[in-house]
């Protein structure tokens, strides 16, 4: 079923939207989900609660892309659960190390990513990147995969991965006191 089709079920108010969502993309949301989270119960629920801000939210709203709009529904909603299980727990995941790493690009005082100044450097420095450093840099830090998930995924020894990271965040740091934000 395409993206629109699955769209035009939500506009009908027809329960199957959520069916032939989660047929669609499932397992994709739960992935994302379990990057951020590594639990499997929360992610499950990370994704039911995806699936409960779509039908909230389409309609109104007509998602261009059903499968960026829901993976940043889903990607939000796990790093809230990971805070809120973090203030339990004081645990470390993925995104708590990922954040580590970036927040000597980033000061604290910048670092509200929903800031559109900020996001639209970010967006323009990864347009700026060659192709390897951007999908390493964005598996790492959007989707919050592993250094070694990514060294396996992208056929590279860890090693190349941790420096591939480390001398992009550099050039991120030199790019962002260009565009006027401090470190």
């Amino acid at each position: 079923m395409t993206d629109s089709s699955i769209v035009d079920l939500y506009w009908a108010r027809s329960e199957t939207a959520i069916e032939e969502t989660d047929k669609v993309y499932g397992r994709y949301f739960h992935s994302i989900a379990y990057r951020i989270l590594r639990d499997d119960e929360d992610s499950k629920e990370v994704v039911n609660d995806t699936y409960i801000k779509a039908w909230d939210n389409i309609p109104p709203e007509r998602p261009y892309n059903l499968k960026a709009f829901l993976g940043r529904i889903t990607r939000q909603l796990s790093i809230n659960r990971l805070e809120k299980n973090l203030a339990k727990k004081r645990g470390e995941g993925q995104y708590m190390l990922a954040l580590d790493e970036l927040s000597e690009c980033i000061s604290d005082s910048e670092s509200d990513f929903n800031s559109l100044e900020l996001r639209d450097a970010l967006n323009g420095f990864l347009h700026s990147l060659p192709d390897e450093a951007r999908r390493v840099f964005i598996r790492r830090y959007w989707h919050m995969s592993s250094i070694s998930e990514i060294a396996h995924d992208f056929g590279m020894s860890e090693s190349k991965v941790k420096s591939l990271l480390m001398r992009t965040r550099e050039k991120l740091k030199k790019y962002l006191l260009r565009e006027g934000f401090s470190i």
